[in-house]
């Protein structure tokens, strides 16, 4: 009740102040909230709070697999591999597997809590749900791989599954997805028994660099938005090479740095810091780069595309101030302000371990660096490609 007592008033807040004073929430925010009472928007705020992932899931999953006593000192570290702490890019893709591990265990359950199974941006048409958009983005990889039923797929960074089972079911596919997270594992498998694709389905805790599958194994490859978190392309794309049968393909969504961006200027690396933090990242590639990539990795590329350059909806508009959303409120700065201020509670009661409320503090610094990445269009979330191994 604490909880939903604090939200409340958070919302209270939020609606009775002024648009001439309100210099956190944007007039258009402001505007919208107006467009209900006080009652109304606590009725929305706990029905946030009642729905699947809700505030108390949220407390007792924070820090994933590491011992609640040690997640502030895992924050600690997390931090120090980043540029605003000191650390380096050669540091990071050292320390890939320890970092993005560590990362994964402390955001999982934000993730989860905010954006439900699938953890990625899509192209979105006007009037579309953003939670339609991302099933129509999932769809779309399957088609254009042409997925056939009872095929073997790959996710390669599947995270908790959400796009795995989409896919398997649209599909009627056997999807395997490898993740190097046993929490996101453990996780993943309860979510494929409750989703019934348990028996069709399964999870490999692996490298992404290292797989460990016989050569020609999987009809089709896809990666969502993970292949970011390899060290190297070329290495990853080369295990994915091996690993997929002639004449088959892999598509992905990759995050990268378009050809907008601009090394020496200071803005655009403070933005792309931010992303690197808050995701992460050990570093993001040009979009020219994952191509010539692939190309070195043995790949034929039949077609590639920043699908944000043509998407109607901005990709990045669930996260940006200037946007409310009840259907995906807890994505909106009110939403993320209420969340943030609902684990500084949580943290205080210890329902959430110490260091929790650092972990959205990061994590917010991302959502502001893809906003702005995404307006200055020097970053894309969807970097698409289709690539094909020869016969």
């Amino acid at each position: 009740m604490m909880v939903v007592s604090l939200m409340s008033h958070t919302l209270q807040f939020f609606y009775k102040r002024k648009p001439s004073t309100s210099s956190q929430v944007p007039l258009s925010l402001t505007s919208a909230l107006r467009h209900y009472s006080p009652i109304h928007i606590t009725f929305i705020l706990d029905r946030c709070i009642m729905s699947k992932t809700g505030s108390l899931d949220l407390a007792s999953n924070l820090g994933g697999n590491i011992d609640k006593s040690d997640v502030l000192t895992a924050v600690e570290k997390y931090e120090q591999y980043h540029v605003f702490h000191g650390g380096d890019e050669e540091e990071r893709k050292a320390n890939y597997t320890d970092m993005v591990n560590k990362y994964y265990d402390l955001a999982t359950s934000f993730y989860e809590y905010g954006w439900g199974e699938s953890f990625h941006f899509a192209h979105r048409w006007k009037g579309e749900s953003l939670r339609e958009s991302i099933k129509r983005h999932e769809h779309f990889l399957a088609l254009q791989l042409g997925v056939k039923p009872g095929q073997k797929v790959l996710d390669v960074g599947c995270g908790i599954g959400g796009p795995l089972r989409e896919i398997a079911r649209f599909s009627n596919s056997s999807v395997t997805g490898l993740n190097n997270n046993e929490y996101q594992i453990t996780r993943g498998k309860e979510l494929n028994r409750l989703a019934g694709v348990d028996k069709t389905c399964n999870f490999v805790k692996a490298d992404f660099m290292k797989m460990p599958f016989p050569e020609n194994t999987f009809d089709a490859v896809y990666a969502i938005e993970a292949t970011c978190h390899a060290p190297d392309a070329y290495g990853c794309y080369k295990e994915i090479f091996r690993v997929l049968k002639p004449g088959q393909c892999f598509a992905a969504y990759e995050w990268c740095m378009t050809d907008a961006f601009d090394p020496a200027n200071a803005q655009h690396q403070k933005i792309k810091a931010e992303i690197e933090i808050g995701d992460g990242l050990p570093d993001i590639r040009l979009t020219s780069k994952c191509l010539e990539a692939l190309k070195q990795a043995g790949f034929e590329v039949i077609w590639e595309k920043d699908l944000a350059e043509d998407s109607p909806v901005p990709w990045y508009l669930p996260l940006d101030k200037n946007h409310f959303s009840l259907s995906s409120f807890r994505l909106t700065a009110v939403g993320r302000f209420i969340t943030k201020n609902m684990v500084k509670v949580l943290e205080y009661i210890r329902l959430a371990p110490k260091g929790s409320q650092r972990v959205s503090d990061f994590l917010e610094k991302a959502a502001e660096g893809l906003v702005d990445g995404g307006r200055r269009e020097i970053f894309t979330p969807m970097y698409f490609f289709l690539a094909r191994k020869p016969e």
